[in-house]
């Protein structure tokens, strides 16, 4: 729910500025940095769909033998398939990977293929008898045979790594003893698929002579290096970067496609996961991928579209009605004022009249009107009832905003919290949103912008769409209290 004035102007700057992921503002390419990254190379994208592609080739002939050799083939049988599928996607058994072992992977592949045989007997009707435990049998003989199958796989997968059909062009954060032992290892095992380009450091620890691969310059160079050299892979390492600043450029990577590894503080003490690499002895955690570079966030852009659809058609009344009010109380209907939106954009953001500044410089700098004596019956009913943001319906509509997300600011206030606020930027890498995390938790009006900016980036890394829901469920609540401004 926003704090500001209704009739504010719109406030301009040049088309070419955007708002940087360090603060301040600065050229479109500091920031939105993935419309101008260079094509992968052939071998990047082979290096990362070839893999998951041939996995699922390899499965598809074994259940297919497993099968023949059962001598199930009816309907009820693709059930089988069905849930080995789901249960191996789960187990990121498809997911590209750097080290491939099957006698690592031999247990999760068994486990699931036992469960999808004792999920179909169910799925399919345990009053089968025969039918039923035929098709536990070729779950079974499914396992056996994809163990052999995954196992050449992963040899003709590591081979074509080696002869370099199958390579992710690698940057190194950090120029010190582990950035370069770690260089010299996949130089010279390059079945790992990872062909280490350079390193970036403020001050390396390392000689020239004893760089395995070149510096290619300081920390603060991390996007436009990334872009030149398009890389697929970001590994960090230890450097001289203190810890914080280093969340900071690494989510400047987010809107790149590039996969992030670090090497765990402590890693002789690390215990090795789902997540975890291991290359040549050394472990290596795989940075979740970002949730909106995940083929779920679709799906948040298509409920948008129907949500917000849906809504402007059944509230098209009630709009109707604040219209007339908003007309009444103040003379305009509508007023639009410059926000700034994904990867610093601006767009327009529209409100229904509740109040006019007496000044258009008053709009522009003047944080909270909520208590503003000029606000008059009319417009403070609309705003506590959050009916006066009802047109951002059509934001949302058009994409300039979600129905979930960082809530929208001024201009002038984001050059000013990303001064103060080294991390408030970082809300940028999403669409704003009409409603979000730090709302509902009472984030609004005149509240700190330090927690506001904390919840709004803990809402991007750990979103979901269940947690989308569970933010207009409270919202809703909210709205029916009459909370708002």
């Amino acid at each position: 729910m926003t704090t500001d004035f209704d009739d504010a102007p719109l406030i301009t700057r040049s088309p070419s500025r955007r708002l940087h992921s360090f603060g301040a503002w600065a050229p479109a390419s500091a920031w939105h940095v993935d419309s101008a990254a260079p094509k992968r190379t052939r071998s990047a994208r082979a290096a990362s769909w070839v893999p998951g592609v041939v996995l699922l080739a390899v499965d598809a002939v074994a259940f297919g033998v497993a099968v023949l050799l059962t001598g199930t083939t009816n309907p009820k049988t693709l059930t089988v398939l069905a849930l080995v599928l789901v249960f191996f996607y789960n187990g990121e058994l498809y997911r590209s990977r750097l080290t491939l072992s099957i006698l690592d992977d031999a247990p999760s592949i068994l486990a699931r293929a036992l469960a999808a045989g004792a999920g179909a007997m169910v799925l399919g009707g345990l009053e089968d008898g025969v039918a039923g435990t035929a098709r536990l049998r070729t779950a079974l003989f499914f396992g056996g045979l994809c163990l052999v199958g995954r196992a050449v796989a992963y040899w003709c997968i590591r081979m074509a790594r080696s002869r370099h059909w199958l390579r992710q062009r690698t940057v190194l954060l950090g120029c010190g003893t582990m950035a370069g032992s770690l260089a010299t290892n996949l130089l010279a095992h390059p079945d790992y698929g990872l062909e280490p380009v350079g390193m970036l450091d403020d001050d390396p620890l390392l000689c020239g002579d004893d760089r395995p691969v070149p510096l290619l310059g300081g920390y603060d160079q991390l996007t436009n290096v990334l872009v030149q050299q398009a890389a697929d892979v970001v590994i960090v390492t230890y450097g001289s970067v203190r810890e914080p600043s280093m969340v900071t450029l690494l989510r400047a990577c987010d809107r790149l496609s590039c996969e992030i590894y670090f090497v765990p503080r402590l890693y002789e003490l690390h215990s090795v996961t789902k997540d975890t690499e291991v290359l040549w002895g050394l472990p290596l955690v795989r940075l979740r991928r970002a949730p909106f570079r995940a083929g779920g966030w679709s799906l948040k852009r298509l409920s948008d579209i129907a949500i917000s659809a849906t809504a402007l058609l059944l509230l098209s009344p009630i709009m109707l009605l604040c219209a007339v009010l908003s007309l009444v109380d103040t003379g305009k209907v509508l007023f639009r004022q410059t926000r700034i939106g994904l990867d610093g954009r601006p767009f327009t953001l529209l409100k229904f009249c509740t109040l006019r500044p007496a000044i258009d410089a008053e709009a522009n700098t003047r944080w909270n009107i909520g208590d503003d004596e000029r606000v008059r019956p009319i417009g403070r009913l609309l705003r506590r009832t959050s009916l006066d943001e009802l047109p951002q319906l059509w934001n949302v509509l058009r994409g300039d905003m979600s129905l979930v997300g960082p809530r929208p600011e001024r201009p002038y206030f984001v050059d000013e919290f990303s001064r103060q606020f080294p991390w408030y930027p970082a809300r940028h890498r999403v669409p704003v949103g009409l409603t979000g995390l730090a709302q509902v938790h009472g984030l609004r009006g005149n509240t700190s912008i330090a927690d506001r900016a904390r919840f709004d980036n803990f809402y991007i890394e750990n979103w979901s769409m269940w947690g989308d829901i569970k933010i207009m469920c409270r919202t809703a609540a909210q709205l029916l209290r009459a909370s708002g401004r």
